[in-house]
């Protein structure tokens, strides 16, 4: 007989993100999945996303690490309600635990709820969390090979933020092969080119950010 224990899993999140899906959806959030790899920028992309449309938006953030509270300290300091979640070695996070985490904050004051998780690209594709959307953020200097290297998590995201493009004349990342491959796998994808770090770029995403949230009560 075989048991399939990972199915098990994937069904016992499914359920936890469905309660998690119904809560935030009764408080009026919208809540998105940062996914990437380590070193990307997902925690300065929010840094830079708060100083810009935190006057518009109110934001919260999950901060999703295998170790340490750096990330939820250095978003703490922008004045944004924050909660840090360590796997201890998991290399993703799932819904129970982000179930978790929205015990603890103040989601009727909150509009738009980010959810940072752990730096990878494979394992956080199969698990849902109860977000309305995915972003996966692939960085110039990671490779235009990334999108057919790791194709779930591409086929799953609607938005796909190219990062860190000030970096294009420095490496060999091939624009054109980048997007060839995205359009075989996700060609409803939507793609932003910035760099968090400069701010370049950065106007567009932050538009979109208003209109995916501006049909919430909350708005």
């Amino acid at each position: 007989m075989q048991i399939n224990i990972f199915a098990d899993i994937l069904k016992a999140n499914t359920e936890s993100a469905r309660e998690n899906r119904r809560l935030l959806a009764g408080k009026g959030l919208t809540a998105l999945n940062l996914i990437s790899s380590p070193g990307a920028g997902k925690t300065t992309l929010l840094e830079e996303t708060i100083k810009r449309a935190g006057a518009d938006i109110s934001i919260g953030v999950i901060e999703g690490d295998v170790q340490t509270a750096r990330d939820a300290e250095r978003i703490g300091k922008l004045g944004v309600p924050v909660i840090q979640l360590n796997t201890q070695g998991a290399c993703h996070l799932d819904a129970a635990m982000v179930a978790e985490a929205l015990k603890e904050l103040p989601l009727e004051k909150i509009q738009l709820l980010f959810i940072e998780n752990v730096g990878n690209l494979i394992c956080p594709a199969a698990f849902e969390l109860g977000e309305d959307g995915k972003i996966v953020i692939l960085s110039v200097p990671e490779g235009s090979d990334k999108v057919a290297k790791y194709p779930a998590i591409f086929e799953k995201a609607e938005v796909c933020i190219l990062n860190k493009i000030d970096l294009l004349e420095y490496t060999d990342f091939n624009r054109e092969k980048f997007y060839q491959d995205m359009n075989k796998i996700n060609p409803e994808i939507t793609v932003f080119e910035m760099s968090a770090s400069t701010g370049e770029g950065m106007e567009s995403w932050i538009c979109w950010l208003k209109r995916k949230t501006q049909d919430s009560p909350k708005a």
